[in-house]
Formats: structure tokens, sequence, C-alpha cells
């Protein structure tokens, strides 16, 4: 009867003998030696060596149990450095996005957040060294550093390639799994443009010269008259317009994932494939656009050689037009002060150190962004070595600047805006909450109720309900 192999993964009895001795033969390196069968199924000598039969044991059984581990390939084990754990990870992500169930925008962000905070972080360790405690701390300090959204998506890498290495057998547990909670203030609350506003920015952007010349009065009320989002607005062609039955067929998205430039690609999930229904305005709005030579497969928004538009560049000039610059007083002043941080030879990251401020709070000053007020310019003047109150020529720029502008009103509003006030709107009329998801392209009713819908102050009929509910006069 043949003998019962070894279960894969286990090992037979351990052997020692001595390797070397003194020259009066007292031992001094002893060898460990035991079968082991792989997860191949082969049998194959493992040995350890010490200085006693105890400590060349103890080595063996620690590298036995190390190899048990080892996943089914072999590729992977505890010993094996996170950087390789964090390759295998990256590798099989970018295969979900080849698959498109994953969004190559989504590949970019974490591809930055590997870079940047968690391979300095935490590459060089051995996937065992990785324990919870340490992890832990090394979030803690990405938040402190790099903010909590940063932060967030390094727990999610740092999850996700634990939970391989638990599905590989490298660990047994999952060792971000116990994490703290990433927590931060809570956001504001949704925010929708009233209907003044509404106005006010449609105005602002016809008037502007620029924002006229990056088409984003049009692009504006298209996005007011659908809710979606501004790389879906930007991949509509004409052939997906139809102008006669009001009606717009949203099927995918512009990106630009790192190294491959832009791309028109299938929206983020079944839901965001969606058929929309124009208000009038809009269809009025793309009819004038409509010439009858135009292609088919024309984008209705191209940029300026007829192509897709870079979402990013379109924020950009959405931002400028929306900005508090129609003080061109702003810019002016913003363009002193650079000059004076440049006469001092400072780089803006060296000037925003010394201040203590966010680099990119510099930067709004210097290109007019921020409405400037007169300690936030004065401390700014302290460090390029002038005194604020005894430069007329700087205090007259900065009374100009600080001087209230109409666009004030709109300089909180991004292209997001733009959707939450679509949806507030609906809301306002009645939709329900499944409806106005279904409008945005949003899986989950719950994202849209926290996150894009505004909340209003109060019920005007929840007194109105109530009264008829307990309106027994034994009650009062």
């Amino acid at each position: 009867m043949p003998r019962t192999p070894l279960p894969i993964g286990t090992w037979g009895e351990i052997s020692t003998r001595t390797l070397k001795t003194t020259k009066n033969h007292k031992p001094l390196k002893h060898l460990a030696h035991a079968r082991f069968r792989d997860h191949d199924g082969k049998v194959r000598a493992v040995t350890a060596t010490g200085t006693t039969k105890t400590a060349a044991r103890t080595a063996l059984l620690l590298k036995l149990q190390n190899r048990a581990r080892t996943n089914h390939s072999g590729d992977l084990s505890t010993n094996h450095k996170i950087n390789h754990l964090l390759d295998l990870w990256e590798k099989r992500f970018e295969g979900l996005v080849a698959d498109g169930t994953r969004s190559p925008t989504t590949l970019g962000t974490y591809r930055r957040s590997l870079k940047n905070h968690v391979r300095p972080a935490i590459g060089e360790l051995h996937i065992g060294e990785a324990t919870t405690q340490r992890l832990d701390t090394v979030l803690t300090s990405i938040k402190q550093h790099a903010g909590a959204p940063t932060a967030r998506t390094c727990r999610a890498i740092i999850s996700g390639a634990m939970k391989l290495a638990v599905r590989y057998g490298a660990l047994t547990i999952n060792p971000a799994r116990e994490v703290d909670t990433i927590e931060t203030k809570p956001k504001n609350p949704p925010r929708a443009l009233t209907t003044k506003e509404v106005t006010l920015l449609q105005k602002t952007l016809t008037a502007d010269g620029h924002a006229l010349q990056a088409d984003l009065p049009d692009l504006v009320t298209f996005m007011l008259g659908t809710g979606v989002r501004i790389g879906e607005a930007l991949a509509v062609l004409w052939h997906q317009v139809n102008l006669e039955a009001d009606k717009v067929e949203i099927t995918h998205t512009i990106a630009r994932p790192p190294g491959e430039g832009l791309i028109r690609k299938t929206t983020k999930s079944r839901t965001g494939e969606r058929v929309l229904s124009l208000p009038t305005w809009a269809t009025t709005s793309l009819r004038a656009r409509y010439a009858t030579d135009t292609e088919p497969d024309a984008p209705i928004f191209p940029n300026s050689i007829g192509g897709y538009r870079d979402p990013s560049n379109t924020r950009r000039a959405l931002r400028t037009a929306l900005s508090p610059v129609a003080s061109t007083a702003r810019r002016e002043l913003g363009q002193t002060l650079r000059a004076l941080r440049r006469q001092k030879r400072l780089s803006r990251k060296q000037a925003a150190h010394i201040l203590g401020w966010p680099q990119t709070r510099l930067e709004l000053i210097e290109t007019g962004r921020l409405k400037p007020t007169h300690p936030l310019i004065s401390s700014l003047a302290k460090t390029y070595s002038i005194d604020l109150d005894n430069s007329p020529d700087l205090l007259t720029q900065l009374s100009e600047a600080t001087k209230p502008s109409e666009s004030d009103k709109l300089a909180w509003i991004r292209s997001h805006a733009l959707r939450k006030t679509t949806a507030t709107a609906l809301d306002d009329a009645g939709h329900t909450a499944r409806q106005i998801a279904d409008q945005l392209g949003q899986a989950k009713v719950s994202l849209t109720q926290d996150t894009y819908l505004h909340r209003q102050p109060a019920n005007p009929a929840a007194a109105q309900a109530l009264e008829h509910a307990f309106d027994d006069p034994d009650l009062i």
C-alpha cells in the first residue's frame, strides 16, 4: 500500500545533524532538515542552520511556516516587499480598466497616490510587516500632510492590496480592515443656483469675451437643461441629438488617462447611459448651433479645430470666467505682488512656506481669483520686506481690488454646481429621488439625496399636515 502523501503546504519530520565541529569535536553548527510539499504538488527539501540544534530547528520551522503561506503560484509570500504586492494589485486594476468595469481616470488617481504617498511610506516593508498599527500611523500622517481625501484614496489602495495578499495566501487577515476610519468635518450642504443667480450667470458669461471664445454660454445652458457631467456634455455627438423630438442620448464621456491623451469612453456604469428630454430653451440653443453641413459624428461642443475638448481646460475656463476678476484691479494687484515676489527671488513654494500658507492661496492671490483684504496683503508684503501702510501705490491698488463686484456672487460656482441646480429644480417640481438619480445617471439614490439636492430651510407644508393630524381639541 503506497504511503499517504503530505498535504500541500505541510512538511514531514524535522531531523537535525551536526554540520561543523571544533578540533575538540565540539559542535559549532547544526543543520535542520525537512521535506516540504509545495503548492505545485512537488516535495522539496528545506534546510536551515543554527549554532545549536534548537536554533536550527526554530529557524527551519519559521522558514516552513512562511513557505506554507506562499500563494499557489509561488509569487507572493510574507517575505516579499509591499512594492511587489502593489505591482500585482496595479496590474489587476489595469485589467479591470481594460474590461470596462473601472474608469481610466480612477486608475490615474490611484497611480498618483501610489507614486506620491503609498510606495514612499510602505513600499520597502515586507508584507508580513504591514500591521494594522503601522498602516494606521502611515494613513494618519498622509491625512495630516496631504488631506483627508488623499488619505481615503490611499486607504482604499492599501486595503485592496492587502485583500489581494489574503487571497494569494501571503496573509491570513487584512490588516487594513481595522484601520481607523478617516473622518473629516462635515461637508457644506449641497448648494444650487437660485433663479436670480442663473440669470446673472448667463448675463456674465454672455458679456465676457473670453467666456464667449471658450464657448461657455451654450455649454452652461446645455448642462443646466440636462444635469449631465461636463465630460458627458463634451462627448455628445450631433447624431445623438434629436432636435425635432427634443431628445439627447448620453453614452460616453471625455477623459484624459495619463499617457493616452483625450479619449471618448463609455460612461461610468450602465446607469450613465440614458436618453434625456430637453427643455425647449436648451433645444433652441442647440438648434442655433446646428448647421446643415455639420458632420453627424462631430461633437456638439468642439474645440477650436473641431475635435474633443479637454474637460480640465473647460473647467479652468469656467473658473476664470466666474472668479472675482471682474475686478481688473484684482488682477493688476496680483501681478504687482508676483513681481515683488520675483524681485525677492522667491518661488511660490518658498513664499508660501515662509507665510505658513498653502501654495494655492498664494496662486489665487497672484492670479486675482481671491478677494484680497488688508491683513492678507499686509502679511504678504511684509514677507517681501515692504511696509504696506507706507506704500501709497500698493495701497491704492488694494483699495480698488477690495471694492465689491457683481461677479463675486458667482465666484463659488463650479461645473458640478450646475448638476446640483438641475437636481434641485427637479426636486422642487416634485420629482422623486429615483427619477432625479436617473436623470443624473447615478445608480445610488442616496448619493443623489445627500450630495446633489439643495436642503430646504423649512417645509411649509409640515405645519399644515401636523395640524390636520393632531386637530383634536383635547390635545390643546
